[in-house]
C-alpha cells in the first residue's frame, strides 16, 4: 500500500484518517462517518487495532458494486493483521463470513434450510409463544420495567436458542459468551475465553447430533460433518456467528422502540395504520445506525480502478451500509425518518454473497417485538427522560442498555 501508485490522475491519494471508537448516546449518526462521506466517495481509515490503513467506500452505488465484485475477497482478510475495529481477531476456518466462492456456497447450504422463508413460517407460532409469555410476565407486574432487560433481550436469545437447538439449561451461559464476543471492554483475553468457551460446547453439541434427523441448526451441521459435506472444524465456525445473531436484533429493536419512544407523531402512525407498519420498520432499518464504525474488511485481490484512484491488490478495503443508507442519490433527504418513502432498497441485511443469513429471522423477530409491544402496551412511553437513557459503551453493536417504560 504505497501512496505513490494509489490515483490514477496525479493528484495526492485521500489522506489517512483515523477513525476512533467513538461512544455516541442515542441514534446520532457518527460524525467521522459523516465527515469521510463529505470528503469523497473514496477515502481511507485507520481504526483502532490491527496493522495500516484501509480504503472506505460511502456511495450507495460502490457499495454495492464492491459487495457484488469477485475481485475483493474476504478469505485473504484471516491472514493479515488489517486495520479492524475488534481488539481480538482470530476468524475460525468454516466461517461464512471469510469465505468465498466456491467455499461460499458449499458451507451455506447445509443451513440454509433452517433459514429460509416457509422455516420462519412454521416458526413464527412458536415465538409469538415465547414473546408473550415475556409481555405477560411484564404486563402481570406493571409499570415500570426495563423493556431491554424483560423482552428485548431475553426474546431474540430464546429464538436464535430455538433455531439453533440450544437446550433450555444452557442458554444462560451461550448469551454470556456472545455477549462478552461482541464487547470491546474486557479485551481481547475476555474475548478470547468468551470464545473458547461458546466454541468448544458447540463442537460438543455438534459431536453429539452426528446422527439427528432434527431440523435445527446444530443437527443440520451434526449431519452434514458425518456425510461429509463439511468438516467439524468448519462446522464450528459456521455455527458461531449463526449463535451470536441474535445480539444484533436486541439492540436494533432497542433504537427502533426508542425512536418510537421520543417521537410521538411516529409512534401516532404505528397504532394508527398497523397496516402499514412494514413500511415505517423499512424506513427504520435504514436509518438506525447498526453498528459503531464498519464492520468486516475485504481484500483486493488485482487492481481495481474507482474514481481516479487505483485500489492496488492486497490493499485492504471496507464498505458502510451505514453511509450507503444515507446516500442522498438514493434516499431523498437522507436524515430525516420518512414513513412515506416510495422506494426504499436500503442495505440494512448487507448486499452480495454475504447477505446476512439470518435476515428472514431478524425481520421477524422485529415485526413481531414492535407489534406486541405496541399492541399489548396501551399508552407506551419512556419512564425517564430521553436524555437519562444509557447507552451502551465500547461495544461494536450500538443501542441502548436500558429502556425504562411505562404505559
Amino acid at each position: 500500500m504505497t501512496e505513490e501508485t494509489t490515483t490514477l490522475t496525479g493528484q495526492a491519494p485521500p489522506p489517512v484518517r483515523d477513525w476512533p471508537a467513538l461512544d455516541l448516546d442515542g441514534t446520532d449518526f457518527d460524525p467521522v462517518l459523516a465527515e469521510l462521506m463529505r470528503e469523497g466517495p473514496l477515502t481511507r481509515i485507520r481504526l483502532p487495532h490491527g496493522e495500516g490503513w484501509a480504503w472506505l467506500a460511502t456511495r450507495y452505488e460502490d457499495v454495492k458494486a464492491i459487495t457484488n465484485d469477485p475481485r475483493f475477497g474476504r478469505a485473504k482478510v484471516t491472514t493479515r493483521q488489517v486495520t479492524r475495529m475488534a481488539p481480538h481477531f482470530k476468524p475460525r476456518p468454516g466461517s461464512l463470513a471469510f469465505a468465498d466462492q466456491p467455499d461460499h456456497n458449499r458451507l451455506r447450504k447445509p443451513v440454509a434450510g433452517a433459514f429460509t422463508v416457509g422455516a420462519m413460517k412454521r416458526l413464527r407460532p412458536r415465538a409469538q409463544r415465547i414473546l408473550d409469555e415475556l409481555v405477560e410476565g411484564v404486563v402481570r407486574e406493571g409499570p415500570p420495567a426495563d423493556l431491554i432487560e424483560r423482552v428485548l433481550e431475553p426474546f431474540p436469545i430464546a429464538v436464535v436458542s430455538e433455531v439453533m437447538g440450544v437446550p433450555a439449561a444452557d442458554r444462560a451461559r451461550v448469551h454470556s459468551w456472545t455477549r462478552q464476543i461482541i464487547s470491546t471492554s474486557g479485551g481481547a483475553e475476555a474475548a478470547e475465553r468468551a470464545k473458547n468457551g461458546m466454541y468448544g460446547w458447540i463442537t460438543d453439541t455438534i459431536r453429539a447430533r452426528a446422527h439427528s434427523t432434527g431440523d435445527d441448526v446444530y443437527s443440520l451441521l451434526g449431519a452434514a460433518v458425518h456425510r461429509g459435506d463439511i468438516s467439524e472444524t468448519e462446522a464450528v465456525g459456521l455455527a458461531g456467528p449463526l449463535q451470536i445473531g441474535g445480539e444484533a436484533v436486541t439492540h436494533n429493536c432497542g433504537q427502533m422502540l426508542y425512536l418510537l419512544l421520543t417521537r410521538p407523531e411516529l409512534m401516532e402512525r404505528m397504532r394508527t395504520r398497523p397496516e402499514e407498519r412494514g413500511a415505517v420498520l423499512d424506513e427504520l432499518l435504514r436509518f438506525i445506525p447498526h453498528r459503531s464504525s464498519v464492520g468486516l474488511a475485504r481484500i483486493a485481490l488485482e487492481d481495481v480502478d474507482l474514481h481516479g484512484m487505483r485500489i492496488r491488490a492486497g490493499d485492504p478495503v471496507y464498505v458502510s451500509y451505514l453511509a450507503a443508507n444515507r446516500d442522498p442519490e438514493v434516499f431523498a433527504d437522507p436524515d430525516r425518518i420518512d414513513p412515506d418513502r416510495a422506494d426504499n432498497p436500503h442495505l440494512a441485511f448487507g448486499n452480495g454473497p454475504h447477505y446476512c443469513t439470518g435476515a428472514v429471522l431478524a425481520r421477524l423477530q422485529t415485526e413481531l417485538l414492535l407489534d406486541t409491544l405496541l399492541d399489548r402496551l396501551p399508552g407506551l412511553r419512556l419512564a425517564v427522560a430521553p436524555d437519562e437513557v444509557v447507552w451502551r459503551r465500547r461495544t461494536m453493536i450500538r443501542g441502548p442498555q436500558s429502556l425504562p417504560c411505562a404505559w
